[in-house]
């Protein structure tokens, strides 16, 4: 075997540009589908040689100094980027240009490219390969070309080329153009007359198109969104996508809806160094639904950034033409059965011993609801300090400012003040604290003429606690395996003073759920209107069961209250000498069943109030069957009884279908019904999504329906490699209710 060392880098050896097409948007943290088998260039095939040398191996040579060299058998030429291998070769000009012929083969770290010949030119900085089949390596696309040209100045084109990303022996879709050209140094391809198959069925026409090759964002069209459904008729959105800067985009998407007009959504997004953000405008002039023509809109301004040091700033800012708006259309950030949209700003600082918020919360409130009072505005002060080795010291104040939009309605203005000094002491066996508060709050109100509300208000409370924990370890066989089992009771005593609150309005205050970990925390209210008296004493029992990774596979939680005193608040929810046993569940039976459930149980009934259950089964990623139920015994004068059934289950290695159901027992009737089946091979799926659920839409006297049902379907077909779409799981995240692990084992 002859070796001929040639010290002049040959043109073609340059980076090989990149066909596939990428999302043309900012990361929307979409899940990646299956791929296609793809195929590797290893580093041993390309035999990379330093810089600036080209090394060739032939089983024979023939070579005139400094103006020919002819190389026969098994030929390899190898440079620092790429490898080139051929039955003949011949060097010519000095090394200047080079011709291989039979059974051609192109490597390098990007593409490999097999033809019946190869010519370069190193004068002219020209690369042609005639005939060939070329492969993306690392990515599944591939394709044919009668000609492929590379040069300096015009960059790459390539004549009468296909392009797929199915696999060799089942292409169901690929793409034929006249003419594929990539400029040198632009991230963008142009193809002329191109047409779509699937199989071997031309489907789509284009006279000229351009496309990304590269992994940064591009504008261009992004996939549509095609759906069908009682509220908006057949549903066509086509979304724009423009890369204005590195750091900012814009999406415009038109959408076409036979029973409504044409809407049109907009989204800005923002990025620099120090924040980040979006504004959302979404209109639609002249409903067809209203005999008025009613012009709809919505709007959404988010931004979270720093200011400077430990300064930040951040917003929230929604606003909706009509009650309805959410539930006609949709939304992306609200769900059909929420009643109120944010409004809110603020500015915070973060230090080790210091927060401090200063900030405005509005809402808007969407049909016939109590009216929600504004903190315009609410600064809130957090500071902690130890005091020695043995004490902490931390201060809560807050100065708010309360109004509403309805007339005749309170307004307050309201400072608190709550000092709190804690010894704590605390060991990986146990812990102990004791801790003392006085709590001081004032009002100054208005608007309180027709109402048993008192101008000024000072209420000053003192509150006691004392908590402990133990923290208990075994060593022991569950389902014969090595395992740890704690056991940790909890003890806790709380006195709170009592003052009279009726002359106080309620501005941010409604009574809070009792759950386990709520039984601890001593108050009954959110917000600072209402603080009830407390003499009381809590007893919680939670047991674990560890793996020998201290992962947690077993976790019951018991607790309960009990008063020594009765509650002189008013709007305290306890009337008995014990609060509702409240307990938790969770458990990972085996690999593959996990369960959990929360119960609380009123103490004068012995008739459980709430509880939620739920069990899965997972086989694995794609498979899994839930069940769930759901009971509130009274909420808001109702009684609340579903249950509900989510199957997620692969039919074949390319079939996937996702059921769910959710059922009123109360009612005797169907919440939501929704049913999603989706084809997906290697490099194209196809999905039909078909719901039924309760429209929730608001009358004209702003009362929830809860009898109209909307009903819908939707078709979504990908090409995989033009583009990007979320895999079958966003199915389960899709609809009213969605999907929602039924653990919470770390």
């Amino acid at each position: 075997m002859n070796i001929f060392r040639l010290h002049v880098l040959f043109a073609f050896f340059s980076s090989a540009p990149v066909f596939a097409q990428q999302d043309a948007s900012i990361d929307r943290n979409e899940d990646k589908f299956a791929l296609c088998p793809v195929y590797t260039v290893s580093p041993s095939e390309l035999s990379l040689q330093p810089q600036g040398h080209v090394k060739v191996k032939s089983d024979q040579a023939q070579i005139v100094s400094k103006q020919l060299a002819e190389f026969k058998g098994d030929v390899s030429i190898y440079s620092d980027r790429a490898t080139i291998r051929a039955e003949e070769a011949k060097v010519s000009e000095n090394g200047r240009k080079l011709q291989a012929t039979g059974n051609v083969r192109y490597l390098d770290t990007d593409l490999s490219v097999t033809s019946d010949a190869i010519s370069v030119d190193s004068i002219n900085h020209s690369l042609n390969i005639e005939n060939s089949q070329y492969q993306l390596n690392g990515q599944p696309g591939h394709g044919a070309a009668q000609q492929i040209q590379l040069d300096r100045a015009r960059g790459l084109i390539l004549s009468d080329v296909s392009f797929t990303t199915c696999p060799l022996d089942s292409p169901d879709w690929h793409i034929e153009a006249s003419e594929i050209s990539i400029e040198k140094g632009t991230a963008w391809g142009q193809a002329k007359s191109t047409r779509f198959y699937v199989g071997d069925v031309p489907i789509f026409y284009l006279p000229y198109f351009a496309f990304p090759v590269s992994n940064q964002r591009q504008t261009g069209l992004l996939f549509p969104k095609i759906s069908s459904s009682s509220m908006t008729g057949f549903d066509y959105e086509q979304p724009f996508y423009w890369n204005i800067a590195p750091n900012y985009d814009f999406t415009i998407s038109p959408r076409i809806m036979t029973r409504r007009g044409i809407q049109l959504k907009n989204e800005y997004r923002y990025l620099t160094e120090m924040s980040y953000g979006q504004i959302n405008l979404e209109y639609l002039p002249d409903d067809r639904e209203f005999a008025n023509n009613t012009d709809r809109w919505f709007y959404r301004f988010y931004h979270q950034g720093k200011l400077t040091g430990n300064w930040f700033i951040n917003a929230d800012i929604n606003g909706v033409s009509d009650d309805n708006y959410i539930i006609d259309l949709g939304s992306d950030f609200y769900n059909r059965a929420d009643t109120h949209l944010y409004r809110s700003a603020s500015m915070d600082y973060f230090s080790e011993n210091l927060i401090m918020d200063f900030r405005v919360l509005d809402f808007v409130t969407l049909g016939e609801s109590e009216d929600s009072y504004r903190a315009l505005p609410e600064f809130r002060l957090a500071y902690f300090s130890e005091l020695g080795s043995l004490f902490e010291f931390s201060l809560n104040s807050e100065l708010a400012y309360f109004d509403s939009t309805a007339l005749d309605t309170p307004e307050a203005l309201r400072w608190h003040l709550a000092p709190t000094l804690t010894l704590p002491y605390r060991k990986v066996w146990g812990e102990f604290s004791a801790e003392a508060s006085l709590l001081n709050t004032y009002y100054q109100q208005k608007n309180i003429e027709q109402t048993d509300l008192a101008e000024e208000v000072t209420r000053t409370l003192g509150q006691f606690r004392l908590f402990g924990a133990l923290y208990f370890e075994r060593e022991q066989q569950w389902l014969d395996k090595s395992s740890t089992m704690t056991l940790e009771p909890k003890l806790q005593y709380l006195y709170t003073s009592y003052e009279d609150q009726t002359m106080i309005g309620r501005y941010d205050t409604t009574p809070l759920l009792v759950d386990v970990d709520g039984l601890f925390r001593g108050q009954e209210f959110t917000g600072l209107d209402r603080i009830s008296d407390n003499n009381q004493f809590t007893l919680g029992l939670t047991s674990r069961i560890l793996d020998e990774s201290d992962r947690e596979q077993f976790v019951i939680s018991v607790g309960q209250i009990f008063y020594l005193e009765e509650n002189k608040v008013l709007a305290a929810v306890k009337d008995q000498n014990r609060s509702a046993l409240a307990a938790e569940l969770d458990w990972k039976l085996g690999s593959r069943w996990y369960t959990h459930t929360d119960v609380q149980i009123a103490t004068k009934t012995d008739k459980v109030d709430r509880s939620s259950t739920s069990i899965e089964y997972r086989k694995d990623e794609k498979s899994l069957i839930q069940l769930s139920h759901r009971y509130i015994r009274q909420l808001s004068g109702e009684k609340i009884d579903q249950i509900g059934m989510l199957i997620s289950w692969p039919i074949t290695e390319t079939l996937h279908w996702v059921g769910r159901t959710y059922r009123d027992r109360s009612l005797e009737r169907s919440v939501e019904s929704y049913f999603g089946l989706q084809y997906e091979s290697c490099c194209w799926a196809v999905r039909l999504v078909g719901q039924r659920h309760l429209s929730n839409r608001v009358t004209a006297d702003g009362v929830r329906t809860t009898e109209e049902f909307d009903s819908g379907i939707s078709l979504q077909f990908i090409f995989k490699g033009m583009g990007s779409s979320k895999s079958s799981r966003s199915m389960l995240e899709e609809g009213m209710f969605g999907y929602r692990q039924p653990y919470s084992l770390n």
